[in-house]
């Protein structure tokens, strides 16, 4: 859904950081929300093991909640015709993004009511994540829709609703995915050289660029945790989609759901605990999300 258009739509890289392959010893969860055409997870799991996501049910795309029992809630606010939740806090807030058939609108639903978040001047508008204090992430859009070719700048929005509108140097297009309570925000750009899209860190008013080595087609960082571990995709040739990252410690991992024939895979969300939810495109080109456990 929304992340996977930010990354597709943004890329249409080296840093000094050690590389290793994947661990085995990490369990894979599949998870189809019944009777979806596809599914997707895009953010969480909060520390008590509920994750967010879209199924699509062949018209629609809604939003769901998943359980750490199992239990999926299905939802969308009024007038939804595509609905993205990206993010859930401890708390249960949900925040992410909807389409009413003309804009992109941000939305919170907080104890089952929605808050509907139109950033200041801005055609359209992602919410992306939000923190304990009621601190939000997200993007503005420079066309309703938010589609593909629309530009992107980042913003984060204090508990009191006071925005703070950035671009890492060089940026065409920025959006950010996370931001902890530490007030470190993760997110992705577009530079003026080659149109490569990067990850990016903003913690203590430092930027760093996050790219997975060797990409050759761009990095997204699509969240991260309370100690600065951050997840996302990449792109290189070898692999004919794109493949997950966990960047933790200086260290790079790339990982792809273990299935035969897995054309592409997303991270999407990590908690305190590394449990990672994302998204994978399996050998017929379905969607699915999973959940990986250390």
């Amino acid at each position: 859904m929304i992340k996977v258009l930010r990354f597709l739509a943004i890329c249409t890289i080296g840093a000094a950081f050690a590389t290793s392959s994947i661990a085995w010893a990490q369990t894979y969860t599949q998870v189809d929300y019944p009777g979806a055409v596809t599914t997707s997870l895009n953010g969480g799991p909060n520390l008590e093991g509920t994750s967010v996501g879209s199924w699509f049910d062949g018209t629609d795309f809604h939003g769901f909640s998943l359980t750490a029992k199992g239990k999926f809630t299905s939802f969308d606010p009024p007038g939804s015709v595509a609905t993205s939740p990206n993010f859930i806090n401890l708390e249960g807030v949900i925040v992410g993004s909807y389409f009413d058939g003309t804009a992109t609108h941000g939305f919170i639903l907080r104890g089952g009511k929605y808050t509907i978040v139109n950033a200041p001047s801005a055609a359209g508008t992602i919410l992306s994540g939000i923190n304990l204090f009621g601190e939000m992430s997200g993007a503005t859009c420079s066309d309703a829709a938010c589609d593909a070719s629309a530009t992107l700048e980042s913003f984060v929005v204090s508990n009191k609703g006071v925005y703070e509108f950035f671009n890492p140097h060089g940026a065409t297009s920025s959006s950010a995915s996370t931001v902890s309570d530490l007030g470190a925000v993760v997110g992705a750009y577009t530079n003026t050289v080659g149109e490569l899209n990067h990850g990016y860190l903003l913690f203590g008013g430092k930027y760093t660029t996050i790219d997975f080595p060797g990409a050759t087609t761009g990095t997204f960082a699509g969240g991260g945790n309370l100690q600065n571990d951050i997840i996302g995709v990449y792109n290189q040739n070898t692999f004919p989609g794109g493949e997950a990252f966990l960047l933790s410690n200086g260290v790079y991992t790339s990982f792809n759901y273990p299935a035969p024939g897995v054309e592409f895979t997303e991270a999407t969300g990590i908690n305190l605990f590394d449990v990672i939810v994302g998204l994978f495109v399996d050998s017929a080109g379905n969607e699915h999300g999973f959940i990986r456990t250390p």
